[in-house]
C-alpha cells in the first residue's frame, strides 16, 4: 500500500492536491485498463454551488465553479498549479466578489 508520504517524495507535485483536500476537497481517481487516467475532484458549497477539477498531467488541468442551475461562472485551463491556485483564491459563491456572471451551461468538464 502506498502512503501518502511515499506518494508525495515520489510526485511532489500531487502536494497540489493535498493542498485541495485540505480545503474540503473530495477525489476520484479515475483508471482505463488498469491504468490511472486522471483525478477528479469536487468542492460542494453550499446552495448547490460546486467547484470541479479534473487533472490529467500536471501539464494538463482544467477547473470550474458551476452555480445551482449547473452555469458555469469560473473557468481555467492550464497546469496543475495555475488551476489550484486559482481555485483556491477563488472567494467562496457566497461572497461579493464571487464570480455570478453565467459563461456557459455546459459545463464540458465531468460533474458529480
Amino acid at each position: 500500500m502506498v502512503t501518502e508520504g511515499s506518494a508525495l517524495a515520489e510526485f511532489p507535485e500531487l502536494r497540489r492536491l493535498v493542498d485541495l483536500r485540505n480545503a474540503g476537497w473530495r477525489f476520484l481517481p479515475v483508471s482505463a485498463e488498469g491504468e490511472l487516467v486522471e483525478v477528479r475532484g469536487v468542492r460542494a458549497w453550499p446552495d448547490q454551488w460546486v467547484d470541479v477539477i479534473v487533472v490529467r498531467f500536471t501539464t494538463d488541468a482544467a477547473g470550474l465553479r458551476c452555480d445551482r442551475s449547473g452555469g458555469v461562472v469560473w473557468q481555467c485551463e492550464g497546469d496543475l498549479d495555475e488551476v489550484v491556485d486559482g481555485l483556491l483564491t477563488l472567494p467562496p459563491p457566497a461572497d461579493p466578489e464571487a464570480p455570478r456572471l453565467v459563461l456557459r451551461t455546459d459545463p464540458g468538464l465531468w460533474m458529480p
